[in-house]
């Protein structure tokens, strides 16, 4: 009846709900991956001192290196190290802080209120950081 018009062919393409969705899964992957890049991007920068798991933590977040770095935990404990390289961390114990007698610091009778760090930079000016838990 119609001799010029062929046979329709089938169509291969997707169908179903995976093409239909298939731009909207993209959109909203999108928009998860880009939320997620300004999570990241707004967390608050962590500070030069961090306690936790009972480890004092000092970050040397300078461009030059410190020298005579010293760590007073609540006024009378204390640590540290000869260096601390430019952006480096030091960690150290509780357990491994002592007094002037060789009292070490008990961790399981005491709570860390203050932690003070002195040090000398590079060209000898003094460095300080404190943290106070009580303020």
């Amino acid at each position: 009846m119609f001799p010029n018009h062929q046979a329709a062919k089938p169509w291969t393409g997707r169908r179903g709900a995976s093409g239909y969705h298939n731009p909207m899964m993209r959109r909203v992957g999108c928009g998860i991956l880009v939320l997620g890049l300004i999570h990241a991007a707004c967390k608050p920068r962590p500070g030069p001192i961090e306690i936790g798991d009972n480890v004092v933590a000092i970050q040397n977040q300078t461009s030059s290196d410190w020298r005579n770095v010293v760590v007073t935990v609540n006024d009378h404990f204390r640590g540290g190290t000869p260096t601390l390289a430019a952006g480096s961390r030091m960690a150290a114990p509780l357990s491994q802080f002592q007094t002037a007698f060789g009292q070490r610091y008990d961790v399981s009778r005491q709570i860390v209120f203050r932690v003070e760090v002195t040090a000398t930079d590079a060209n000898g000016e003094p460095v300080k950081l404190e943290l106070d838990k009580r303020k």
